[in-house]
């Protein structure tokens, strides 16, 4: 049986369409809180969610991969892979990877397909980033401790046409959260009622 099959299968047992939310952007830039409230907000309403993130992958099946450009785009595959497969099960993922080239994006999107795919482009000047730097990576990459460091060594190519652009420069996490939550409703992914309502 197809996996197409089983999706709408499974679509239809959990009463919830399942696609990929991709919050892309710079280290810092707030994409992983980002997703743990979009994550806490669909649970609220009733959807089930999972979020994919970056350190899991590297603790996991990508602990074998460096930070080369060669090993970041195959870490993106596995990803894209892990996000194809839960979405297959019916579930709603909300993937938060730096995802720093384009190429990367549209392999993602090849993969998922367009109607799977929602690009949400995390967007914060490098200046930002790097005061937050809650894990002081830009201190390390800025003193050449780390090479090939996305925003000081290795370039961000910008989305450049995202479903969603989020400005964390002014928007605080649980209003940017809200800005995808009012997305998913306004094009019928979710409804705002609950998943029952």
């Amino acid at each position: 049986m197809e996996a197409r099959t089983f999706l709408n299968k499974n679509e239809k047992l959990l009463g919830q369409k399942a696609f990929v939310i991709w919050l892309t952007g710079l280290s810092g830039s707030g994409k992983s809180t980002i997703g743990c409230i979009i994550n806490q907000k669909l649970y609220n309403l009733g959807y089930i969610s999972y979020v994919l993130d970056g350190d899991k992958l590297r603790n996991s099946i990508c602990k074998d991969l460096g930070f080369s450009q060669k090993d970041r785009e195959t870490n993106l595959e596995r990803a894209a892979q892990v996000a194809k497969i839960l979405t297959e099960a019916g579930i709603i993922v909300i993937a938060t990877f730096i995802t720093p080239f384009r190429s990367s994006r549209d392999y993602i999107k090849n993969l998922l397909g367009k109607d799977k795919y929602i690009e949400v482009f995390v967007k914060c000047t490098i200046e930002e980033c790097i005061r937050r730097d809650p894990k002081c990576l830009y201190k390390k990459a800025l003193n050449s401790e780390i090479n090939d460091f996305t925003g000081i060594s290795s370039p961000y190519e910008e989305p450049i046409s995202p479903d969603i652009t989020i400005d964390t420069n002014i928007v605080k996490p649980y209003d940017s959260a809200g800005l995808v939550i009012e997305y998913l409703a306004n094009n019928n992914l979710i409804n705002l009622a609950g998943k029952n309502g």
